[in-house]
């Protein structure tokens, strides 16, 4: 399930999910729980040694 804000989007004709999910290098939109994931891993232990890093979680959209 996508995010709220990309679910507006695609309900009122600002994003074809189509178009969304065939510019993703993985083929398919990210979930609002993967963004959590992510988000609960840097402010928790396992991140610890991290420090001023970005993390793009973006399914390697900015990779390419």
């Amino acid at each position: 399930m996508e995010t709220p804000m990309v679910t507006q989007m695609i309900d009122s004709g600002d994003l074809d999910r189509a178009t969304a999910e065939a510019n993703q290098p993985i083929a398919r939109l990210g979930t609002a729980e993967e963004i959590a994931t992510a988000v609960l891993w840097l402010c928790g232990p396992g991140a610890s040694f991290v420090g001023g890093v970005a993390l793009p979680v973006d399914g390697g959209y900015t990779a390419v």
